[in-house]
C-alpha cells in the first residue's frame, strides 16, 4: 500500500476576521507513504531536516492520536518522505497542514472511512479554531465558527494577488497569543465585530479595497501583535498607496498584502528593495484543498 498526500498552506486572521477567516495558499506540504519495517520520516526539504525522523514526529503523533480515538493502539509502520515549501513558525499554517497530514495518514492506514466533515471536526478540535485547517482541507476562502462543532462557509476569493512578506525570524503562536488582551470593553467589541461583518460582506462582493480598509482598522489582534513584528508598521506605511491593504498572517510574523491581480513583478521587486531582508512571494489561492492520491495497483 502506498499513497501521497498534498496539503496547501493557509493564511488566517484576515484583519478583523480573527480566528474565523482563512485562505488556502499555493505553498504545500507533501507526503509520500509506503509500508516499511519501522516508522521513518525522511525530509526532502531543508526546512524539515531538524524535525524528528521517528515516532516523535508531529505527524505521527497526530496519526496515533486519531488511531487511539478509534480504538487502535498500533499503526502499521511506514516510510514517509516529507516535502514542504511552507516556512515554519511564520504564520502560514504549517502546524495545521501537519495536523491534517496526521489525520489523513491514520485514515488511510486504518481504512477509517473519514469523510471531509469528520476530518474537519477532528482537526479543529486539535487546533482549537478552524481558520487554518478548514481552508487547507477544503481549499479557497473559508469563514468558520467553532463551539463544540464546526460551522463554515466557503466563498470565492478571486481576481486579486496575495503578496507575502516573510521575515527571517520565527514567531511562535504561543508567544503571539500571550500578547493579546484577555477581554475587550463592550464598545470595542461592537466596533471590532462590525468590521469583521463588513469584511465578510466585502469578500462576498470581492470588493478588495473595502476589505483592505477593514484590515487596516482591525482591533482584535494586530494592534497588540505588531510590536512583535517590527517591520509591520513600516510596510503598512510604505505600501498604503500601492495595495488594497495588508494584514498580519496568522499569528505572524509574515505580512500579506492584497494587490491587483495583474500586479507586475517589477513592482514587487521594487518593494523588495525597500525591505531586502524579507522574502517576497506572489501567491495565489489554492481552491482544491487537501488531495490524496493512491498508487495504482499493477
Amino acid at each position: 500500500m502506498s499513497f501521497a498526500i498534498k496539503i496547501p498552506s493557509s493564511t488566517s486572521n484576515l484583519g478583523a476576521g480573527f480566528d474565523s477567516i482563512g485562505l488556502a495558499l499555493n505553498l504545500y506540504l507533501e507526503l509520500e507513504v509506503e509500508k516499511a519495517g519501522e516508522w521513518e520520516f525522511i525530509p526532502t526539504s531543508k526546512t524539515l531536516e531538524s524535525l524528528p525522523p521517528d515516532k516523535d514526529n508531529f505527524v505521527y503523533q497526530i496519526a496515533a492520536r486519531v488511531a487511539r480515538q478509534h480504538g487502535v493502539d498500533q499503526l502499521p509502520p511506514c516510510r514517509v518522505k516529507v516535502k514542504s515549501d511552507i516556512p515554519l513558525a511564520r504564520g502560514l499554517g504549517s502546524s495545521a497542514t501537519a495536523t491534517l497530514a496526521g489525520i489523513e495518514l491514520a485514515n488511510q492506514l486504518l481504512d477509517l472511512g473519514l469523510d471531509t466533515h469528520d476530518k474537519l471536526e477532528i482537526a479543529t478540535a486539535i487546533e482549537g479554531h478552524p481558520d487554518n485547517v478548514a481552508p487547507s482541507l477544503l481549499g479557497g476562502c473559508v469563514i468558520g465558527h467553532y463551539q463544540e462543532d464546526v460551522d463554515c462557509v466557503k466563498l470565492p476569493f478571486d481576481n486579486v494577488s496575495l503578496i507575502a512578506v516573510i521575515p527571517e525570524f520565527e514567531l511562535k503562536t504561543k508567544k503571539a497569543r500571550e500578547a493579546l488582551p484577555q477581554q475587550f470593553s463592550f464598545q470595542t467589541s461592537v466596533h471590532a465585530s462590525s468590521m469583521a461583518n463588513v469584511s465578510v460582506a466585502a469578500i462576498c462582493q470581492q470588493n478588495w479595497s473595502l476589505l483592505g480598509k477593514m484590515m487596516n482598522k482591525d482591533l482584535f489582534h494586530q494592534p497588540y501583535r505588531k510590536k512583535l513584528v517590527p517591520h509591520f508598521e513600516s510596510l503598512q506605511t510604505y505600501l498604503q498607496d500601492k495595495v488594497h491593504g495588508l494584514f498580519l498572517s496568522g499569528a505572524g510574523p509574515t505580512v500579506i498584502a492584497l494587490a491587483d491581480k495583474d500586479c507586475p513583478d517589477s513592482s514587487i521587486a521594487e518593494w523588495k528593495n525597500q525591505f531586502p531582508t524579507c522574502q517576497w512571494l506572489k501567491l495565489q489561492v489554492d481552491n482544491n484543498g487537501m488531495v490524496v492520491r493512491k498508487a495504482e495497483t499493477p
